[in-house]
């Protein structure tokens, strides 16, 4: 009974769960869809802010005016972000932020579902981006250079003011105004450790940079053989734009990369005609194929196997048959002696056989069981009295 009533209690509860859960996903509120179109090959930065989401929630708010929120974000019918995109938030109380670089292999449409949720009340409400990928006309910048930034995380680098800063401070290095931000990756997603809890301490951020122009003197000095000799013994490389990026960024020049990529060839595709077959009148396939000579392709299949054959077969007979020495001729090659010997021990086995076949005498006494040899008295020893086994052999005299 105790047991009924627990599972009757146990079903309630579920049923009550359900219809809490039906009630409040029906009550999500949706903001409208945000389109966004990018080239591959740069930068991809969408923030999530607090006050759009805010907007969605009720009334029921922190004094300061502002709810915790963390935001979800994962690709339509999957359980997350595609590969090339991250989000990144700090806490509850900060925005987040969508970035990453797409390749050729992302070009198409990807619909992302956002989830913002409210720390304080359980609310949700949700969004769709749909970001369109389209390849870029200039192709890879053929030269690139990754920066680590020591002194910043990766949501303080995401800020367009911030990008902007450091495209100017990257241009003073290049020495050309021809550079764009292609990536940024935290030093985490790289195999970075967490910095410990100190202030001051970032997890550092790599920053892609690409440009059309040669890299500047500077930057080949900073990545030469005797900068990383320098940096594998602790030391500053030979770099004269060590204060370009300073104060606000504190690159670390030992890990500077330095790639120069060369143009892929395109193979040439498929040339679409106007769609409209020439000429007048529809087409017309051939009812009748041009006759053809099967033959010798029987003839080969068939004959082949057929005198391989044959040809084993002959073999086989002459290494059975016509290659046997015979009793003759084995004779003519044995000597007399030899001969003679072997017919008599065949001569003399032959008539033993005989004479043991046409036997017909009694059996010698010393073979029949229990044979006395003085008196030739004869005792079976399976019949008899039970202790016929302790009669004497030999009778005594009396």
């Amino acid at each position: 009974m105790e047991a009924a009533a627990l599972l009757q209690l146990w079903a309630l509860a579920a049923l009550a769960l359900g219809g809490t859960q039906t009630v409040l996903g029906g009550s999500q509120p949706t903001l409208p869809d945000h389109r966004v179109s990018l080239e591959t090959g740069a930068i991809f930065v969408h923030e999530l802010e607090q006050e759009l989401f805010q907007a969605a929630f009720s009334e029921s708010e922190e004094e300061d005016g502002s709810s915790p929120i963390t935001f979800h974000a994962h690709l339509r019918d999957h359980p997350d972000l595609p590969r090339w995109l991250r989000c990144a938030q700090r806490g509850p109380h900060s925005s987040a932020f969508l970035y990453g670089s797409p390749t050729a292999a992302e070009v198409g449409t990807h619909i992302i579902e956002v989830l913002a949720s409210n720390r304080l009340t359980y609310e949700t409400a949700a969004q769709r981006l749909i970001i369109s990928i389209t390849p870029s006309l200039e192709g890879d910048p053929p030269y690139q250079g990754e920066f680590l930034v020591g002194n910043r995380n990766v949501e303080e680098l995401l800020p367009d003011a911030v990008q902007e800063q450091f495209v100017q401070a990257a241009s003073a290095v290049w020495d050309h105004h021809d550079v764009h931000i292609i990536n940024i990756t935290s030093a985490l997603d790289r195999g970075g450790r967490v910095p410990l809890p100190i202030e001051g301490r970032k997890e550092g951020v790599y920053v892609k940079v690409g440009s059309h122009a040669a890299f500047s003197p500077c930057l080949e000095a900073a990545s030469s053989p005797q900068s990383r000799f320098l940096c594998h013994l602790g030391q500053q490389p030979l770099a004269s734009c060590y204060d370009t990026f300073a104060p606000h960024f504190a690159i670390l020049w030992c890990n500077l990369t330095l790639l120069q990529v060369l143009p892929t060839p395109t193979a040439p595709g498929p040339v679409w005609g106007p769609g409209v077959l020439e000429g007048s009148g529809d087409f017309q396939p051939p009812t009748t194929s041009p006759p053809q000579d099967l033959l010798p392709s029987f003839l080969l299949t068939l004959l082949v196997p057929l005198a391989v054959a044959a040809l084993l077969c002959v073999v086989l007979g002459h290494l059975m048959c016509c290659r046997r020495e015979g009793v003759a001729k084995r004779d003519l090659e044995t000597s007399d002696i030899q001969l003679v010997h072997h017919t008599t021990i065949h001569g003399d086995t032959e008539e033993l056989r005989s004479m043991a076949h046409s036997r017909d005498v009694p059996r010698p006494l010393s073979t029949l069981p229990m044979f006395n040899v003085r008196t030739g008295q004869r005792i079976n020893p399976m019949v008899g009295p039970p202790d016929g086994a302790r009669d004497p052999l030999i009778p005594q005299q009396r």
